[in-house]
């Protein structure tokens, strides 16, 4: 017989944990949503709204045919919440959708404060209740005492609390009469492009990182870097060579069109199966984006680079997934727990929604004694998932939704596509048919 739980309990009333509360109480569930501030404050925080932004107003582009469009089309469908406040409060931000972040949060807050199925509790919640369904999205600043007992969950070599994310490139855009398939001494085959480089354009690059505009540190960021996790420009500014010692060493790579090794080398990485995408080896970086773009395409073989995602580095908390979770946000041990937002290991404001309405939906379905239902992989929602229950768990790092993730157009779709935005085109309209399934097959709540 399936077990009976009463309510929901919902940890975090960010944006994340904000999404599914409204969806589990939409879909008819009691929820009690437990939020912290302002009884104990963040660094970060200033308010005590739900959904308080406390870094960029900007919730990445609106244009269609765009990665972050599809994922936003699929959440305004879904009857996110979010998303539906959001457009209220639109400000003027070009092709992206941004928002007056006080009016942006203080109707989330008087729309959940207004649910009758919904009742917010100013409390720090430090111990996870075993006899309840609950939804764990408190965040990358999440308290240190709850982060103790994350970690007592399910131990604390699967929860980081920094985060290093290197850029990553569009295979299609990497000059290949440039770069050369090696592993150093080859060790494991042709795993690796290797971008060479002879002195003069090294001397270029380092100038050029060193000199690069950072991003501003935020008040609730450490200003300093743990050793592991080191920005290359802070890596850089300690000697002229010591990248040739680290990410770039050349040691063990010969260049095909010289016979010799080169004398520095940047490595490329393959992102995912369909080997459309590549990680720039060690290259996480505290740098603008403009000025990432400028000084990343002064390696050799990437002058023309587009790029899925840039480097980032930060204060973050985040538990390793796929090591931990299935396809619909629950632990494999503990079923009853969900993990939804960038605690779960997505990267982004929109993916933390699209998280929390996943959860927030299939908590609502456990309850009922339903079994959740996972999005196609075709949609935007479906490849998040796959992405957050399936990347490398030795390798796993947060990640937006980008393109790189969704599968693989079938062989005879993608020749008759002719064009890169085609072969999107034909992805999206896929996606789109995928996700009509999954909200017919969930029901549409009244």
């Amino acid at each position: 017989m399936a077990r009976h739980y009463p309510e929901i309990i919902v940890v975090g009333g960010g944006l994340a944990g904000s999404e599914a509360a409204w969806q589990a109480a939409r879909y008819g569930a009691q929820v009690r949503l437990y939020e912290m501030r302002p009884v104990v404050q963040t660094p970060a925080h200033k308010t005590e709204r739900c959904a308080e932004i406390v870094c960029s107003n900007s919730f990445k582009s609106d244009e269609p045919g765009t990665a972050p469009f599809l994922l936003k089309e699929e959440l305004r469908r879904a009857g996110s919440l979010l998303i539906e406040v959001a457009s209220h409060h639109r400000v003027p931000a070009g092709s992206a959708l941004a928002v007056d972040r006080e009016k942006f949060s203080q109707e989330v807050t008087e729309r959940l404060s207004a649910n009758p199925n919904i009742e917010i509790i100013r409390q720090e919640m430090t111990i996870i209740p075993e006899d309840a369904i609950c939804i764990i999205a408190t965040g990358p600043l999440t308290s240190p005492r709850l982060s103790e007992e994350i970690a007592r969950l399910m131990g604390s070599r699967h929860l980081y609390f920094y985060d290093a994310i290197s850029p990553i490139v569009d295979a299609e855009t990497i000059d290949y009469s440039i770069v050369f398939r090696a592993a150093r001494y080859g060790k494991g085959g042709d795993d690796y492009l290797n971008c060479p480089m002879n002195e003069e354009q090294y001397n270029a690059f380092y100038e050029a990182l060193i000199s690069a505009e950072s991003v501003p540190l935020h008040a609730f960021e450490e200003t300093h870097y743990f050793e592991g996790c080191l920005p290359i420009e802070e890596l850089a500014r300690r000697g002229r060579d010591t990248l040739r010692f680290g990410p770039m060493k050349p040691v063990g790579l010969i260049d095909p069109r010289t016979g010799r090794q080169p004398f520095a080398a940047v490595q490329l990485r393959q992102e995912n199966l369909m080997a459309d995408s590549y990680n720039i080896v060690g290259f996480q970086n505290h740098l603008k984006f403009g000025e990432q773009k400028r000084v990343l395409r002064m390696i050799p073989g990437l002058e023309k680079a587009e790029f899925f995602q840039f480097g980032q580095i930060h204060r973050n908390t985040y538990i390793n997934s796929p090591r931990l979770l299935s396809e619909s946000l629950q632990m494999r041990s503990r079923p009853n727990i969900f993990f939804a937002g960038q605690i779960s290991g997505v990267e982004g404001y929109v993916e933390s929604i699209a998280t929390g309405l996943m959860a927030g939906v299939s908590a609502a379905r456990v309850q009922r004694g339903l079994e959740p239902l996972v999005p196609s992989r075709r949609t935007a929602f479906g490849s998040l998932v796959h992405y957050i229950a399936n990347a490398d768990a030795n390798n796993f790092q947060p990640m937006n939704m980008t393109f790189a993730l969704l599968p693989p157009l079938d062989p005879m779709l993608r020749r008759r596509a002719k064009t890169k935005a085609e072969r999107r085109q034909m992805q999206i309209e896929l996606a789109s048919k995928d996700f009509a399934a999954w909200l017919d097959a969930v029901g549409r709540a009244t």
